[in-house]
């Protein structure tokens, strides 16, 4: 990334930090931040009577194998449906290989009649907050800066800025499929070849005439993060 490219991007991120600085709540051990959806700290998680109590079907440990982090699917039994990520909150970290399953996790759950999710890792501030997120722009279409601003509402989160890179990134290329597909049309993978072949040309395009270059992550058609219909 080029160094006014990397300029950009930090002021963008400092202006989603400023959504974030604006949240006045107190850090708690579990919220829910959208209908049957929780995000808590790993207290709660391994608190097999407040999961009940909560209702909680499915558990997404953002910190698996993590100092502190014991969960799995023994530890829960037959009481949560469990899925581990080996996020690490870090400035180097890439976490876009998990976005897509940890979305596609939570909106199977969420599917269930009386599925909710707990989406957890140490605090339940950064990896945890990060996850959702994405869930929020992928499943429910969501623009970047109004899941900051929901989710902000209801707990207070501070994804590092590593992974609101990840995130702009990703609200960026959403915006850009939604620009080349304004009724929502299925995922690219689902074109027919010649048509795939023109929505490639098409993105390849638009790329260069909004300079985003190299900066959109897995941009390709046969990446691992597609707008979903439903």
């Amino acid at each position: 990334m080029s160094g006014s490219n990397q300029q950009q991007d930090l002021v963008l991120i400092k202006e989603l930090e400023l959504i974030l600085d604006s949240c006045t709540l107190e850090l708690t051990q579990v919220d829910e931040v959208w209908p049957n959806l929780f995000i808590g700290n790993v207290a709660v998680a391994q608190n097999r009577k407040t999961l009940h109590k909560l209702g909680i079907t499915h558990v997404l440990n953002a910190a698996h194998s993590k100092q502190g982090s014991i969960g799995d699917q023994s530890f829960y039994g037959n009481t949560c449906v469990y899925f581990g990520i080996p996020a690490e909150d870090s400035e180097r970290f890439d976490l876009s290989q998990y976005v897509k399953p940890a979305a596609d996790f939570i909106h199977k759950a969420l599917k269930n009649k009386d599925g909710k999710v707990l989406v957890h890792c140490i605090m339940g501030v950064s990896r945890s907050a990060t996850f959702v997120l994405a869930y929020l722009m992928l499943r429910q279409r969501l623009p970047l800066r109004d899941a900051l601003r929901h989710v902000a509402q209801k707990r207070a989160i501070y994804p590092n800025r590593n992974f609101l890179s990840l995130l702009l990134k990703l609200d960026e290329q959403l915006t850009l499929r939604r620009r080349l597909c304004p009724f929502l049309c299925p995922p690219p993978h689902l074109f027919s070849p010649p048509l795939n072949s023109f929505v490639t040309l098409a993105i390849s395009h638009l790329e260069t005439s909004l300079s985003f270059h190299s900066t959109l992550i897995n941009i390709s058609l046969n990446n691992t993060i597609s707008v979903p219909c439903g």
